[in-house]
């Protein structure tokens, strides 16, 4: 038994935000933030919009393409680092704005990996037996957690949705999953005041703690050293070989991080599907919004092989290979 995509969808903001908006910051921006990450511009969500509204739009989209009705939907996974609030699930907001009345609902977080680690559970889930019909919503709305007066982090993320419906089926689906974590580096990437450990005070706020904070050096590191080994362990655990992919899917992190795995494992750019350029980071969203892209434009077709991959806090990481 597979978990076989059925239909995928996404919810993007209609604000687009260009480099320009960070010259208050840096000196030609547009250029100083493109040479370093590839990214000319990203999304933004309104001061109404919450991440289960940008979640609702890619369900409700996945839902349509695949012709099914809410209620068909055994379970919703919602992949976020950026809730609604702390609780409840913001996947139970979604469920309630679908319709999704059979299905059980709850949240994800493993930061940008978000989305593969729901990925994984969907297909572990419906591998049991126990149920047949699964989606994966990966949503972010980072513009709400950004320090704006930190030029090394607030240019890099964009606000985004993406969903995947996943079916039991005898036709090969989801190959192979492999997800990890190195819980001994979690302090590279977080929010320090934004839970139990260090509770939201005037005095937090005032320090900025409340926002994103990374050590971008390290995560770089991270990134370059973890992904190409993710490559060769995904595609030995699945029996194929690196001409047997189709395309990578690579979470939208920063084009110096794809352009070394590129040169270091050998692969050509033109496997490697991206919209970084024009939506940056958007965390949980990005694999899946590269994804649905790339559906719904006709490059890729039945029959693909797809491997995609996410890294981010935790320290966390994970790659899926999916065969359309």
């Amino acid at each position: 038994m597979y978990a076989t995509m059925r239909a995928t969808g996404a919810g993007i903001p209609d604000r687009v935000v260009k480099n320009d908006f960070f010259s208050y910051l840096v000196e030609d921006a547009d250029d100083w933030i493109f040479t370093r990450t590839g990214i000319r511009e990203r999304r933004f969500v309104d001061s109404t919009v919450a991440t289960s509204d940008l979640a609702t739009v890619a369900a409700r989209d996945a839902l349509e393409r695949a012709g099914m009705a809410a209620t068909e939907l055994d379970c919703i996974i919602v992949a976020t680092s950026t809730p609604d609030m702390i609780m409840p699930a913001t996947a139970a907001m979604v469920q309630k704005n679908i319709g999704a009345v059979k299905a059980f609902a709850f949240d994800m977080n493993a930061v940008c990996s978000s989305y593969v680690f729901a990925v994984d559970m969907a297909d572990s889930l419906i591998r049991s037996g126990k149920y047949r019909t699964l989606m994966v919503i990966g949503a972010d709305t980072y513009s709400r957690i950004l320090d704006f007066e930190d030029k090394t982090t607030c240019p890099l993320f964009g606000d985004g949705a993406s969903s995947i419906i996943l079916q039991a089926s005898e036709r090969p689906g989801v190959i192979r999953t492999v997800i990890k974590s190195d819980g001994s580096r979690w302090e590279m990437i977080q929010v320090p005041s934004s839970g139990s450990r260090k509770p939201i005070t005037a005095e937090t706020i005032a320090l900025r703690e409340n926002t994103f904070k990374m050590t971008g050096k390290s995560v770089f590191v991270f990134a370059t050293e973890m992904v190409p080994r993710l490559i060769d362990e995904v595609a030995a655990m699945a029996g194929v070989t690196l001409d047997d992919i189709d395309y990578l899917i690579p979470h939208q992190a920063n084009i110096r991080i794809i352009d070394f795995i590129s040169k270091k494992k050998g692969i050509s750019k033109d496997r490697f599907l991206l919209n970084l350029d024009r939506f940056g980071n958007t965390a949980a969203a990005s694999v899946g919004l590269v994804l649905d892209e790339n559906l719904k434009n006709g490059v890729l077709k039945p029959g693909n092989r797809i491997l995609m991959m996410g890294f981010g806090g935790g320290l966390s990481w994970g790659g899926i290979l999916l065969q359309l």
